[in-house]
């Protein structure tokens, strides 16, 4: 079965958000996993929760973590923490969709797949998403136009100047139907989800064409030493 659905959205199809709570952030340069460290004196994860928290259509979010990982602790029912993080994202994602269809979520029911790191999507960003997405057959992710001249590179030298008119940044949260999702990742399983870099990916691979929801240059995922003050800033910012 083609993973690019053709039943028609309906008001019953429920709303679930995934973040991939397991990785150690190694190019972070941070003692621990970085989606931990403290920004504005609270872990950086936990102003991604609260994004998808301000969202009233997400029914739960899940947070899936590195086995052992006894770091994160919440007290909120929309919340539920699954220790089956695997050795790479996709299989992160993988194990928490069966973690969503174990706790009651159908195959038609929708999921936001979100990096925990990508602190700053705002409410309003998700909305976009979901409303662009709810009524397609296949979904989208956020995604921003490449802003920049885009170079190819030979032996340390720029080879050719690349047309830059049709490259978008795919960004997160990506938003697909839960039964389509597993049923991508599933066929590469066997393969260590080669060519797998994010759930849009996956969802090619299967055949279909994600649509690209506008997304925001804020919308950054914190990687480096740098980001932490940049993402800190733009936190403060918003405050009141």
């Amino acid at each position: 079965m083609s993973a690019e659905l053709s039943d028609n959205p309906s008001s019953s199809e429920r709303l679930f958000a995934l973040l991939p709570c397991a990785g150690t952030g190694s190019r972070a340069g941070t003692a621990g996993p970085k989606q931990y460290e403290p920004l504005l004196g609270v872990p950086l994860v936990l102003h991604t929760l609260g994004a998808f928290q301000a969202v009233p259509r997400i029914e739960r979010c899940l947070v899936v973590l590195a086995p052992g990982d006894r770091f994160l602790t919440v007290d909120d029912p929309s919340i539920e923490l699954v220790h089956c993080g695997g050795t790479s994202r996709a299989e992160s994602v993988a194990n928490g969709l069966a973690a969503l269809r174990a706790g009651g979520a159908g195959p038609n029911d929708w999921v936001l797949v979100h990096d925990a790191a990508r602190c700053l999507v705002t409410p309003a960003q998700i909305d976009a998403l979901i409303d662009a997405c709810l009524g397609d057959t296949v979904g989208g992710l956020l995604a921003l136009k490449l802003p920049d001249t885009l170079k190819a590179e030979t032996g340390g030298r720029v080879a050719a100047t690349v047309d830059r008119g049709d490259k978008w940044l795919a960004q997160t949260p990506q938003m697909f139907r839960i039964g389509a999702l597993q049923a991508a990742l599933a066929a590469r399983a066997a393969s260590g989800y080669d060519g797998i870099t994010d759930e849009a990916s996956a969802m090619e691979l299967a055949g279909a064409a994600p649509r690209l929801v506008p997304g925001s240059a804020q919308n950054v995922k914190v990687t480096y030493p740098e980001d932490f003050a940049l993402a800190e800033a733009v936190l403060k910012s918003r405050q009141p």
